[in-house]
Order: C-alpha cells, then sequence, then structure tokens
C-alpha cells in the first residue's frame, strides 16, 4: 500500500473523548473515528488488524473442530421471553418493532438464536457432538457507554456453542475451546491470565472462566494466588473460612467450630459487656476510625438487602466489601440490592449508619471474618449512638453464616492455603461458561438418544469480544508516540520511508525494496508522501509497524536505517541485508504464532 493513496489522517493531539491511553492513541493513529457514544468507525488501518485478530480466531476455531455460521442480528422477542432473559437484561437490551408491531431484539449474544438452529436441524445423537461459530455485530444499550472499544454499543463478538450428548462430552468441549483461548490471546501478543467467574446474566449450572487482559484501566478485578495457580474474578473469588474450609457452593451448611460461635456466651467471659456510646452525625467507617481511634477491621457493618421479596440483614468486617454475587446465589435470589433510606428505616428502625445485628428482629448473614471476631464496634440500632464490645454468637444469632464479601488484598489463597492474594486490574477479552440445559430445556431442544428416548442437548458457550481484542492490545502496547502492535496483529509487517520524495535516487530505491519486499509475499506500506521528514516518523510512530526501513542520504550507495521496534535495533545496512533482516524478522513472528 502507498501512504499517499491510504484513507488516514493522524491527529497531532490526544481527542478530548479519549479515555485511555490506548483509546487516544487508536484515535489519532486513524485506526477508528466515533459515529456517537459508544459506536465506532473502523478506518483501513482499524479494519486491517481486526481482519488480522479474526484470522487467528477462525485458525484457532477450525483446528478445535467448530464450525462457522452466520446468526442474525435482529431475534424475536418472543425468544427471549422463552428463555427467560428478556427481563434480565432489561434496559440494555436494543428493541426494534417492524411493521406489523412484532418486538425483534438486536442481539447482544446469540444463545437463543442458535439454540433455535440446532432445535431444528438435529434431531438424533448421530449428529451430536458439533460445535459451531460466528463473528459478528452486538448491540448493547450502554448507558453510560466509556473507554472506547472497551464499553461500547455496538461491538464485534467471536460467539461458539458446544452442543454434547452428556456431561462428559461437555467437559471435553469445555477444555478443548479453553485451549484453543489460551492460543488465540498467546498469539495476539497479551499479557493474560484465565480466571474463574461467575456466569452472569448468561447464565448455566457447570464452570465458567474469564479471560482477562492485565491491564490498569480494566473494569475488572482478579485475584491472584502467588503461590498456585488459583486465579477468580472478584465477583467469584472465594475467601478461607476460619475453620480451614473453603467457601464455596452450600456455605449455608458449613459453620464454625470455635468458642466465638458459641450461641450461649460461655466462652470468652472476659470479653467486657455491650457499650452504649455517642456518635453524633457519625455514620461511616470513615467517620468512627477518625473519631474514635477505631480500625476498620474491628468494626462490624450492618447493610440491609432487599433479595426478592425478604430483606436480610449482612454483616461484614469495616474494611471488607459486601459480595452480591455470593450473597444471590447463598440466597437463592437473582434481584440482590442495597435497600434505600426508606425501606431501611422501617426495617431496622433506624437511618443507615447506625444499625446494628444487636435486636435486630431481621434474618442476620454473617460474613466468616465477623463470625470469627472476638468482639465488634456496631450500630446501636438508636440514630447517633454505637455499641463497643459486641459480641458474634452472644450479642447476635450465627445462624447464617457464610462466603458474603469481596476478597482483599493479603487474603489467605482459599485453595492452597499457603500462599496470598493479590489483587490487579484487567479487560475481559474472552468468557466461557458450561451452560448445561438451561436454554435447551427452556426452548425445547432434544435428541433421540441411542435408546429412542429424548434428551435435551448439554451446551457449552465461549465468546470472544474481538473489538475488545484490539482495544486491549492497544492498552498493553501504548507507548509516548504510538501503538507498538505486535507482530501478527500489525497492519502491515514494515514500512518504508522515504525522507524526500523529490530525491531521484531515494525514490528509485524505495521502490526497488518496495517491489522486492511484496514479491516476497511481505504487506508493506510506502510513505512516499511529499511530506516534512518530521511528519513522516511522527505518523510512523502513530501507525506502529514493527520493523521500518528509513532510506535517505545513502540511497545512492543503496545503504538504508533499519529499526526493528519489536527487539530495539537500529542499524544501517546494505539493501540485501535489509531485505534479509526484515524477512527474518517476519520468519521468526510467524513461526512463532
Amino acid at each position: 500500500m502507498r501512504q499517499s493513496q491510504l484513507l488516514l489522517n493522524t491527529l497531532r493531539e490526544r481527542p478530548s473523548e479519549a479515555d485511555t491511553e490506548g483509546h487516544g492513541l487508536l484515535l489519532r493513529g486513524g485506526y477508528i473515528r466515533q459515529l456517537a457514544a459508544g459506536i465506532y468507525s473502523y478506518l483501513p488501518l482499524g479494519r486491517r488488524v481486526l481482519c488480522k485478530i479474526e484470522g487467528i480466531v477462525r485458525e484457532e476455531m477450525e483446528r478445535a473442530g467448530v464450525q462457522e455460521v452466520m446468526l442474525p442480528s435482529m431475534q424475536p422477542a418472543e425468544l427471549w421471553m422463552e428463555s427467560g432473559r428478556y427481563g434480565t437484561y432489561g434496559n440494555n437490551l436494543m428493541t426494534v418493532n417492524d411493521r406489523h408491531g412484532r418486538e425483534f431484539i438486536l442481539g447482544p449474544t446469540h444463545e437463543e438464536a442458535v439454540t433455535s438452529l440446532m432445535k431444528n436441524e438435529v434431531s438424533s445423537y448421530r449428529k451430536l457432538p458439533v460445535k459451531v461459530y460466528q463473528i459478528g455485530t452486538k448491540f448493547r444499550d450502554e448507558k453510560r457507554p466509556r473507554f472506547g472499544l472497551l464499553r461500547g454499543r455496538e461491538f464485534i463478538m467471536k460467539d461458539a456453542y458446544s452442543f454434547d450428548i452428556s456431561e462428559e462430552g461437555l467437559d471435553l468441549s469445555y477444555r478443548t475451546m479453553f485451549g484453543a483461548y489460551n492460543r488465540i490471546f498467546a498469539r495476539c501478543g497479551l499479557r493474560f491470565r484465565a480466571v474463574e467467574a461467575d456466569a452472569g446474566t448468561i447464565g448455566g449450572d457447570g464452570g465458567s472462566h474469564e479471560f482477562i487482559a492485565l491491564s490498569s484501566i480494566g473494569e475488572d478485578t482478579v485475584a491472584v494466588c502467588g503461590h498456585c495457580d488459583y486465579a477468580a474474578n472478584l465477583e467469584q473469588a472465594e475467601t478461607a473460612a476460619r475453620n480451614g474450609e473453603s467457601i464455596g457452593s452450600g456455605a449455608k451448611e458449613i459453620g464454625l467450630d470455635t468458642p466465638q460461635a458459641d450461641q450461649d456466651g460461655a466462652a470468652n467471659d472476659d470479653i467486657p459487656p455491650l457499650e452504649k456510646f455517642h456518635t453524633p452525625d457519625i455514620r461511616t467507617i470513615d467517620q468512627l476510625t477518625a473519631a474514635f481511634g477505631l480500625k476498620p477491621e474491628q468494626i462490624i457493618k450492618t447493610l440491609i438487602y432487599k433479595a426478592g421479596g425478604d430483606i436480610v440483614a449482612v454483616l461484614v468486617r469495616g474494611d471488607h466489601e459486601v459480595n452480591e454475587i455470593k450473597l444471590g446465589k447463598y440466597l437463592g435470589a437473582e434481584d440482590i440490592a442495597l435497600a434505600d433510606d426508606s425501606t431501611v428505616a422501617a426495617a431496622a428502625g433506624v437511618i443507615s449508619g447506625y444499625v446494628g445485628p444487636a435486636g435486630l428482629k431481621l434474618p442476620v448473614l454473617a460474613d466468616y471474618a465477623v463470625a470469627a471476631m472476638t468482639e465488634g464496634t456496631t450500630g446501636a440500632g438508636e440514630r447517633d449512638y454505637h455499641l463497643r464490645g459486641v459480641r458474634p454468637g452472644r450479642d447476635f444469632p450465627l445462624a447464617h453464616i457464610g462466603d458474603f464479601r469481596n476478597a482483599a488484598e493479603g487474603d489467605q489463597c482459599p485453595r492452597c492455603r499457603e500462599g496470598h492474594l493479590t489483587l490487579h486490574r484487567g479487560i475481559e477479552i474472552g468468557h466461557v461458561f458450561k451452560l448445561g440445559t438451561r436454554y435447551s430445556d427452556k426452548l425445547s431442544a432434544a435428541f433421540l438418544d441411542a435408546s429412542g428416548r429424548e434428551r435435551s442437548m448439554i451446551m457449552g458457550c465461549y465468546g470472544v469480544g474481538i473489538s475488545r481484542l484490539l482495544a486491549a492490545v492497544a492498552e498493553q502496547n501504548a507507548g509516548e508516540g504510538g501503538i507498538a502492535w505486535p507482530d501478527a496483529l500489525a497492519p502491515f509487517e514494515v514500512q518504508v520511508i522515504i525522507v524526500s520524495i523529490k530525491d531521484e535516487a531515494q525514490a528509485a530505491l524505495a521502490e526497488k525494496l518496495y517491489g522486492t519486499l511484496k514479491k516476497l509475499g511481505l504487506e508493506v506500506l510506502l510513505d512516499d508522501r511529499d511530506e516534512r521528514p518530521g511528519v513522516k516518523f511522527k505518523d510512523s510512530g502513530l501507525i506502529g509497524t514493527p520493523q521500518v526501513v528509513v532510506i535517505g542520504r545513502e540511497a545512492a550507495i543503496e545503504r538504508v536505517e533499519y529499526e526493528n521496534r519489536v527487539s530495539g535495533v537500529k542499524e544501517t545496512l546494505g539493501f540485501e541485508e535489509a531485505v534479509l533482516r526484515i524477512t527474518e524478522h517476519v520468519k521468526t513472528s510467524t513461526f512463532a504464532d
């Protein structure tokens, strides 16, 4: 490609709309342009990178035995009502009505559509297992689009789905796709982790893993053990119970076998009795610690939640935060929300900030860290007062104990018990789920087994954010002057820059090199513009090709300046040496893929 013919306008300054470094450089480098909030056009450079990502994905899907299909973006709303997700997605769904008044959904995902397809295409176990995928545009009515391509209202995704006759078959499909995802992200040059995760609105009763690209601007937080391979999204990360048991499913049945949990107060008689003290207008943890010299871990927070039609109190330490995903699972409720002030006052008899568990006439759910406390400070259940010396098990019941909080930096690893957790920010780039029969049951996608009995297909779901991948790579490789694209994704493998297009020797040597590299099958960008050298070099940095050849004052003797942005090597080479160096690098990077 000749740069004089390329649709490319670079920007000298970072646009005000840019939320992050990578987003700013994608705009400045002429990769993307915003049409509306959360909606972007991809210019030729951006489209070239997307195509390379899609190419890697297609190669790995084929390697995993997955067949490509194309599913419609418009889906009948009745399908989503049938699956039960119409209400779950709520305002995030983008909907349209046709001329007959029939409602359609612009698909944010395609579980319903693909299940409906397979329902009509597969009727016998002889056609199973089967795995299919598609790459297409998705829609989500984000309330606050931000971070460029990372949280948009229109985005590109790869969805894959597996259909099996048994749980063992699903396990095999899941492992196959898990391996394919690791290869995809490694080939894209990303620093990433696969972490245990919650299934969210996709649902399903089986396993779920997210793939997280590590980045300080990521909206996800992952907890990682420094001793073993345990890693989990913060929503899913377990915390260790005081009795040494790992908290997972069935938390209601796990209790503490320590004196602190003794309900009659016989143990630890040396703990002082309750002391009520005056705390006028002091309602927050920060205010309590500042006014009375308490540490957050000495305070028990009492939070009132609405869970479906129930009102419950949840207790966590002052330095911990409630995990609403875990809470919802424990209670078997999908609709979990902090109660508003009026609900708190009606249920607890006092405004938020002064609610405490002692004497509270509500179901009390205590996090394991609270149940393990000898005593703590809580609200007194009376405005402008708190209580000291509140003892779990003596002053409030420990009938419901579980893992109700977010993991915190330094927590003991719940898996190996030897390491400790560190928290990292990251960008979700892929997610794999074991759906089981959630969708096939509701949409009647069944097959006849070998005995002629009708059974629901057992499904898995595997998503990759194609446009999010582009953004994640940009964030991880953003530099002061541009994005240093990994070899596998760079829009061009090498750029040739003519310092002065009016110099005949430079122009001739550039054309010779350009023609030679093209014949070798390389993707070459020739900067043949009549521009000042400073402009060309600035644009070259923003474009970010892995290799650059500058043809300048030594063109007459066929010597060029070569730069490898991956290794950092800069050297002056003869023509043949430069061709050899360029092709060797391309071969090495291709082999590494």
